[in-house]
């Protein structure tokens, strides 16, 4: 995506880092800060591009900001309680099996991570942490989002991996039914993590798809 176009990349505050903002309590509130950047940066009109949890924050920000945004793409994304089945729970699982689990081929899982270090161990316990602070109840997703979406006038790209165990695909139909304009699309031989596992697949998804007018 840097090629064709500007990226800003965020790190969400908290995850990964012993130091955390005690006072957020949900994705929104980071939603918050995100249209805060923008503001800062005199970015408008951006596209925004959200992966799993981030896609939660990304339909959030799209939410508070309804006309705000050029594009928005959501990568199995979390964020709506799926019509059928569940959202993964992590807490029932090590780190490593829940990583392992937003794969499809394993190979991959081995290409990106390799023999998993402590620091990984440290940085997926703490992202852990982070997430039951600001999403446990309900885990992972919103009541009220599903309701706010259909103001949001941004043509929408929604994207799944076709063996995503973590987040269901009735999510990902939930989210197209409840934007105004949105398209849903499935990437083979992928799981969860779409954007690791098929880069190029997505990549060709997502890009004519922000290059429109």
């Amino acid at each position: 995506l840097a090629e064709k176009f500007d990226v800003i990349l965020p790190n969400h505050p908290g995850f990964g880092e012993p130091e955390k903002p005690q006072w957020l309590r949900h994705p929104r509130d980071i939603a918050a800060l995100y249209q805060w950047l923008l503001a800062d940066l005199g970015v408008e009109r951006a596209g925004l591009v959200g992966l799993g949890f981030g896609g939660w924050i990304a339909a959030e920000m799209a939410a508070l900001a309804p006309r705000d945004f050029h594009r928005l793409v959501l990568v199995g994304a979390m964020g709506v309680k799926p019509p059928e089945g569940n959202i993964f729970d992590q807490a029932i699982v090590s780190y490593i099996d829940y990583a392992r689990a937003s794969f499809h081929d394993q190979a991959a899982f081995a290409r990106i991570y390799g023999d998993v270090s402590t620091d990984q161990l440290v940085a997926w316990d703490l992202c852990r942490e982070m997430s039951f602070r600001i999403a446990w109840k309900p885990y992972m997703y919103s009541q009220t989002l599903p309701h706010l979406l259909g103001g949001v006038r941004a043509p929408a790209l929604i994207v799944w991996g076709d063996d995503d165990k973590i987040v269901p695909y009735s999510a990902g139909q939930l989210y197209a039914r409840a934007l105004r304009e949105a398209r849903l699309e499935m990437v083979r031989d992928a799981g969860h993590c779409v954007d690791m596992e098929q880069p190029e697949a997505l990549a060709r998804l997502v890009i004519p798809f922000i290059e429109q007018n």
